[in-house]
């Protein structure tokens, strides 16, 4: 049973830090595609997927969207913490500091 939760919640959490990615990638142009920072971001989404989904008693279903819900409730407090309406740099100041 804690398996399939673990399994469903680390999916929903990989599967967000999977749409975050094609969302930045689509967003700017001339964004080159970096593997080993693509598989790092999914596993840390699917850990954080992990985490918020094991703070609830849940069934598997419910761990799956937890878990993908998870990146977008500290995606949000980041945002507040930080007081910035995005957590990516702007695309002039990442090609400034190249």
């Amino acid at each position: 049973m804690y398996l399939s939760i673990f399994i469903a919640a680390f999916g929903g959490g990989a599967l967000r830090g999977i749409t975050g990615f094609i969302k930045h990638q689509f967003s700017y142009k001339n964004v080159g595609f970096n593997l080993p920072y693509f598989l790092g971001m999914v596993f840390i989404s699917g850990i954080v997927g992990v985490m918020t989904a094991s703070a609830f008693n849940i069934n598997t279903m419910f761990a799956f969207i937890i878990g993908y819900a998870g990146g977008d409730f500290l995606e949000s407090v980041y945002k507040i913490i930080a007081k910035k309406p995005e957590i990516y740099l702007p695309l002039k100041d990442v090609v400034a500091k190249q």
